[in-house]
């Protein structure tokens, strides 16, 4: 299994909005790099949802449901989607101040490369923030 982070603002799409909707075709995604990482996601892969702009925090969990296909907001073949369906709100929020002033996460994506929309979760750092999490 693999581990992964999105990115949404919660005024356009929340956490809650997504526990009430059950699922989400995770589109509108513009990066080559984000988009690669979707390319990459797997059936069962787990990824965490984090709430940009407003918040700053990672918040839940999802699972992928459906692997990449073409992004039905698009005619441009280039640009792919996923489907995902919320598993667990976190018991407490892991705000990016805290992955910050943590040594152990400096080379987490979200901290390096904080613009990127879908970024990849190593094993060791999804236990880390699990572990901030209470969970």
């Amino acid at each position: 299994m693999n581990y992964w982070l999105v990115k949404s603002e919660p005024s356009t799409y929340s956490w809650e909005q997504f526990l009430k909707d059950k699922k989400v075709t995770w589109d509108g995604v513009r990066n080559y790099a984000a988009r690669n990482n979707l390319r990459s996601m797997k059936k069962g892969d787990q990824v965490f949802f984090y709430h940009s702009n407003e918040g700053l925090a990672i918040v839940g969990i999802a699972e992928v449901i459906k692997e990449h296909y073409q992004d039905p907001t698009t005619d441009d073949t280039n640009w792919l989607v996923v489907d995902l369906k919320p598993v667990k709100t976190l018991s407490r929020p892991v705000t990016l101040a805290e992955l910050k002033a943590d040594p152990t996460m400096a080379d987490l994506q979200l901290v390096r490369l904080g613009r990127l929309s879908v970024s990849a979760v190593t094993a060791a750092e999804y236990k880390k923030i699990m572990k901030l999490a209470g969970e």
